[in-house]
């Protein structure tokens, strides 16, 4: 192929791609023009061999720094991953070696995680050979206290706790469980992949209210997903520590590289998306993140307001910028089916079975004035 059929290919490729304008089902958004510049130039970087891209690792350094500050400690240690997945596997794999070392076995190992969890949690149970409970949410589909102390045994080596859900942007009663973490000295992870950069982000009686980073002292882990919230490219994730032995409890010897040992889980890891994050962080900062996250949540009050208007009530009050709809006796796969007729992206809850939608910073107010029509019709013929 030469290089004009080669571009013309490509372009046919693209086409068929959804872009993300009318996609209301994701996570992910087009990344900010500064992360794209900065992607771009540092595209060949890689941090796995970090020591001939010493600039490159100065980065992501710094931007481990800036998310630590963010929440609520910038001596927090780790490293930039690629995602919300592999920093939770990380965060696991952490104290299960830890336990390991300490003389469990991993049959006999157990973490405990809410019914809310991401499925990442059922690789984790597969990849770590240690079995993953499920506790039994409250009636405002956050993780039930009581379910997870029953829960627990003298093999529980974590408890994991969920910082804005995927599937309904709830977040966990995180206070609570690092007091139990505390209490009974076991391993808190907080995955916050979505909310991390949302929840400090809200108003100040909100954020005390859904307090869930290391200013809580029982919190030992959190996974924040750049490449969602922070607009940042894909893929880019972070895992942070509290305390830095457990980073170390990762930690493979590399011989042949320029560096001695590696903590990430995969060996080639790129550069470019540790710089698009440091891009983004030192260009928002946290007034643009803030501006961000607000236009977001307005959009998203505009959204549950004009569902209120056609007689359709929210599953919850949403606490982040994630809108679940109950479409009373209505189907709801027959009305997703119907609004993807209709060029929409929408996706489904589990239990309660609801209509799902994230409000990015790619949607707009007139996005989602026709949206609300186009649902206006589909809910009254349904």
């Amino acid at each position: 192929m030469n290089r004009e059929e080669l571009e013309s290919l490509l372009a046919e490729k693209k086409r068929k791609d959804r872009p993300y304008t009318h996609v209301l089902s994701s996570m992910c958004t087009y990344p900010h023009e500064v992360a794209v510049y900065a992607h771009r130039m540092f595209i060949e970087s890689n941090l796995g061999d970090s020591g001939l891209f010493p600039g490159t690792k100065e980065m992501e350094d710094e931007a481990v720094r800036m998310i630590g500050a963010l929440l609520g400690n910038e001596n927090a240690c780790g490293y930039i991953t690629t995602g919300g997945t592999e920093s939770n596997i990380q965060a696991i794999r952490a104290i299960r070696n830890r336990k390991r070392k300490e003389g469990l076995r991993n049959n006999d190992m157990n973490i405990i995680v809410p019914e809310t969890a991401h499925f990442s949690f059922d690789k984790i149970a597969d990849i770590l050979s240690i079995e993953v409970r499920k506790a039994g949410l409250d009636h405002q589909l956050r993780v039930d206290l009581r379910s997870v102390e029953e829960l627990m045994d003298e093999h529980t080596i974590s408890l994991v706790g969920i910082a804005g859900s995927t599937e309904f942007g709830q977040v966990d009663p995180i206070k609570e469980l690092a007091e139990i973490a505390e209490d009974r000295g076991i391993f808190l992870h907080v995955d916050a992949a979505f909310g991390g950069f949302v929840i400090p982000f809200l108003p100040e009686r909100e954020r005390s209210k859904y307090r869930f980073d290391f200013s809580l002292d029982g919190v030992s882990s959190i996974s924040i997903d750049p490449h969602k919230m922070g607009m940042s490219t894909i893929p880019a994730g972070c895992l942070l520590f509290r305390d830095e032995s457990y980073l170390k409890e990762l930690a493979v010897p590399t011989p042949y590289l320029t560096t001695r040992e590696q903590y990430s889980l995969i060996g080639t890891r790129s550069g470019a998306s540790a710089a698009a994050t440091f891009a983004v962080l030192k260009y928002l900062g946290i007034e643009g993140l803030h501006a961000v996250v607000e236009e977001c949540m307005r959009l998203t009050r505009f959204l549950v307001d004009g569902a209120r208007r056609l007689g359709i009530q929210p599953v919850i009050e949403p606490v982040t910028n994630v809108v679940t709809l109950q479409l009373a006796d209505r189907d709801v796969d027959r009305t997703v089916h119907a609004l993807r007729e209709r060029g929409w992206e929408v996706s489904t809850t589990r239990s309660p079975k609801a209509l799902r939608m994230v409000i990015m910073p790619h949607v707009t107010e007139e996005l989602l004035k026709q949206f609300l029509e186009d649902l206006s019709d589909v809910y009254a013929s349904n």
